[in-house]
């Protein structure tokens, strides 16, 4: 048990890392909107891929529940967030669906089942595969990184591991993101700006 000045100012910071990874949650939720601008303009999914909004999508999903105040009391910061985020997603995902292939939107649905390999498909697909970097937007990987930083945070002041470990690790996949950016955008210089039709699911 914290003594009562150091309890107060626990909260304090917890509730700020809270504060700030809602902020950073939002913006990640945003930053696809250019992504999503380009697929309406040119009708075309390209070879943007729509695993990483299922993968939000149930994140989103599951985070909610856990943060529901019947789950979990004093952690509503994370319920509001991942219910803005679920919301998002669902309209991304819907775009993304419209305007991809029969073939695609049919893959879709039994990607849900392979969430678990998300991430590793799609660095394969679009960033080492392709060299470029044009296809995993550097808004979207930051707003990644700063919010699994801030909830790992939140987590670690409220003691809560559901929280914190998986932020700890999306902290982590959060800066191979970046470093992966960061390589492929020195080593191969600007990205492409053709559009390109061959859609990835």
């Amino acid at each position: 048990m914290l003594p009562s000045g150091l309890s107060s100012v626990s909260s304090v910071c917890s509730d700020a890392a809270g504060i700030a990874g809602n902020l950073f949650a939002i913006g990640l939720f945003v930053s696809p909107i250019p992504t999503f601008k380009r697929i309406i303009r040119n009708k075309s999914t390209e070879q943007f891929s729509g695993l990483p909004y299922i993968y939000a999508l149930l994140n989103c999903l599951i985070c909610l529940w856990y943060g529901m105040p019947l789950v979990s009391p004093n952690i509503i910061l994370v319920a509001t967030v991942n219910s803005i985020g679920a919301f998002f997603q669902l309209i991304y995902l819907s775009i993304y669906i419209a305007f991809a292939g029969k073939a695609i939107k049919l893959k879709m649905l039994g990607l849900l089942i392979a969430v678990a390999s998300i991430f590793g498909t799609t660095v394969y697909n679009l960033v080492i595969k392709t060299r470029s970097t044009e296809f995993m937007p550097f808004c979207l990987s930051l707003s990644t990184f700063l919010m699994s930083l801030s909830f790992f945070a939140y987590g670690v002041l409220k003691y809560d591991p559901f929280i914190y470990v998986p932020n700890g690790i999306g902290t982590i996949l959060g800066l191979v993101q970046l470093a992966l950016y960061s390589y492929y955008s020195s080593a191969f210089g600007e990205d492409s700006r053709e559009p390109l039709v061959n859609p990835y699911a």
